[in-house]
């Protein structure tokens, strides 16, 4: 991990200087002590968004060994398994390109050990794999046509060794943490949730980033965190990569940053033709206060230093009512600022293609900047809620994002959708109810209008997003997803991008 003492040394010092600000404060993430009854309690569970909640960590010991005597495992089991159904399929199979009606599945899961803490110090180390059974998969010279199902494997080995072979298995977590009553630190390779990076762990690995983190409540009710990552291993690698640059020194396009959301103009090859560094840094840091009663507010900041910076002001006000409905609006505000990296990508757009129909400011610059509102009524009782949401785009450079945060998420973002080209609007529609303590279900109704006059961005589209989650036991969970897309070519002679798609998530915890 490059420049790992360096950050420690800065991490700490950052921390250090928070804590005195912030005077005696608590953990922002305690241990919590082992129940005498763990064996009762359910260690973890699974948020909507399939983020792990641990209910139960260990606690403290006082000698060396204890760290792992007093340690705890956390097990996990699951299958995902997608199918992809386009209304018109373009695949080549010559030239192996184009839509092609796909399955997938993985099946596989985790084993997680968190050590007890000594002094302070404690470790996480987690295995993740995922293998996939040959009746519902892609022969191996059609990865390329895979979508949504694509994470459940690594592209790159499945080409270089001309199969699946046994599946991916990776050190998805590893990390160093130190925590008092003052500020938390971890070293290594973590999860990091914040409004640019997420876990996105709804295939059957999690996004990582390798670096410091830095984490600690400053004032009454608010916190801050800041990170500093070298490198970031999406769900579908086996390794680490560049945090944004596209392809490697080979042209593999597989085998560094190929989010579906990473601006492909910012290719390996762009960025040495520019004289520029093809390897990055990513910094991270926020601000979370509710000070303020009933009042969420963040204000975030992100670096690739040479590339570009982002601020981001996100508020959301709850107003109660006396039949136990609440009001609650919220807005995000993010602005992006060039930092170099609009002469990198040139005349080009997320999708590495020219930007035909963008001012012609981008082919220097990724200055852009995006708003989003979205008002919720809640049910009482934590029943329910609906949502209405909006999001529009400044129509000057796309959205960087390929760190699985999504600029729109929350707000107006469905199921596989990137909203975030410039000059996009967005309008959703959304219900949530809990039918019963075990049986929870969403669903989402966005309308997607798309800039007719940039050749490059997709057609106008509107989505169904359907979820359900079922538990059939405490710690067995069954997910369902449905998508279906009615794109709106609308004589642009943009392609037909419909399609419908279906998703099973199977997860048992231990």
């Amino acid at each position: 991990m490059k420049k790992i003492g360096m950050s420690i040394l800065a991490a700490t010092a950052l921390a250090s200087t928070m804590a005195m600000a912030g005077g005696d404060i608590a953990p922002t993430n305690p241990q919590a002590e082992v129940s005498a009854v763990k064996s009762e309690v359910v260690k973890r569970k699974l948020k909507g968004d399939m983020v792990v909640e641990y209910n139960v960590l260990p606690g403290s010991t006082d000698s060396f060994t204890g760290m792992f005597q007093d340690g705890i495992f956390y097990g996990r089991l699951r299958s995902n398994s997608f199918y992809w159904d386009w209304d018109h399929e373009t695949w080549n199979d010559i030239a192996k390109k184009g839509n092609l009606d796909n399955k997938n599945m993985g099946i596989g899961g985790s084993l997680i050990f968190k050590s007890s803490a000594f002094n302070g110090f404690s470790f996480t180390a987690g295995y993740y794999g995922s293998m996939n059974p040959d009746f519902w998969r892609l022969d191996a010279d059609e990865i390329a046509g895979a979508k949504a199902g694509k994470d459940t494997f690594s592209r790159y080995d499945v080409l270089k060794r001309g199969g699946y072979g046994g599946g991916m298995h990776v050190l998805g977590e590893a990390y160093l943490e130190y925590q008092n009553d003052m500020f938390d630190i971890k070293a290594g390779r973590q999860l990091f949730e914040s409004v640019f990076t997420a876990s996105n762990d709804t295939k059957m690995i999690p996004n990582t980033f390798d670096g410091v983190t830095v984490a600690a409540n400053i004032a009454d009710k608010t916190s801050a965190r800041v990170a500093y990552f070298t490198e970031q291993k999406l769900r579908d690698h086996t390794s680490a990569h560049d945090v944004v640059t596209f392809k490697d020194e080979n042209g593999e396009s597989w085998n560094n940053n190929d989010d579906s959301a990473v601006h492909k103009g910012l290719s390996y090859a762009n960025f040495l033709a520019a004289g520029e560094d093809p390897d990055h840094e990513l910094i991270v840091a926020d601000i979370k206060t509710k000070i303020i009663p009933n009042l969420d507010a963040t204000l975030s900041f992100l670096s690739v230093p040479g590339v570009v910076n982002d601020i981001v002001a996100e508020a959301h006000y709850a107003v109660p009512f006396e039949n136990g409905w609440t009001l609650r609006p919220g807005i995000r505000y993010f602005h992006q600022m060039d930092d170099g990296g609009g002469d990198v990508a040139g005349y080009t757009n997320l999708t590495g293609k020219a930007a035909t129909g963008y001012d012609a400011g981008v082919a220097d610059s990724l200055d852009s900047s995006l708003f989003a509102a979205r008002v919720d009524m809640m049910m009482p009782e934590k029943k329910g809620f609906f949502r209405l949401g909006y999001s529009q785009i400044e129509d000057k450079a796309d959205i960087v994002a390929p760190w699985r945060g999504f600029p729109t998420g929350g707000f107006t973002r469905a199921m596989a959708q990137y909203n975030w080209y410039a000059n996009t609007k967005t309008y959703m529609a959304r219900v949530a109810y809990k039918f019963t303590p075990e049986f929870d279900v969403s669903l989402r109704y966005a309308i997607q209008d798309f800039d007719d006059d940039k050749a490059n961005v997709q057609a106008d589209s509107n989505v169904w997003h359907l979820d359900t989650v079922y538990k059939l036991t405490p710690n067995f969970y069954v997910k369902g997803r449905i998508g279906l897309v009615d794109a709106d070519p609308d004589n642009t002679g943009k392609a037909d991008v419909s399609y419908n798609e279906y998703r099973l998530e199977f997860n048992y915890l231990f």
